[in-house]
């Protein structure tokens, strides 16, 4: 069972580092410059595999979210609406990531993929 570490001063998540000039592994914060020894030579990787239901829902969710980014160069193929939230996603059995789109047309909500 792994868990996370945290930062005393700023209370964000520490990332582990090398100092390869004293050749240990420490942790630190990536806000503030928090750094300590690790007490373990392990580090955990935990990668988080989503479903396709998952990201369909996330697509879904994702035109009322305000904190994505927004564009108005693109046209919605199925209404024609002009604006359009955009991110960036891991495609199944790609190494590389692609651009969808969500029209932000509440009566639309159609989803498409960048060619």
């Amino acid at each position: 069972m792994t868990t996370y570490k945290f930062c005393p001063d700023c209370n964000n998540i520490l990332y582990p580092k090398e100092d390869r000039k004293q050749k240990i592994l420490l942790y630190a914060c990536r806000n503030c410059d928090h750094q300590e020894v690790a007490d373990s030579f392990r580090v955990y990787r935990n990668q988080v595999q989503h479903s396709t239901g998952e990201l369909t829902q996330e697509l879904l969710e994702a035109a009322a979210d305000p904190t994505l980014p927004r564009t108005k160069s693109v046209r919605c193929p199925e209404c024609n609406h002009g604006e359009a939230v955009f991110l960036n996603a891991k495609s199944r059995g790609d190494d590389g990531f692609t651009l969808f789109y969500v029209c932000c047309n509440p009566n639309c909500g159609y989803r498409w993929r960048e060619n």
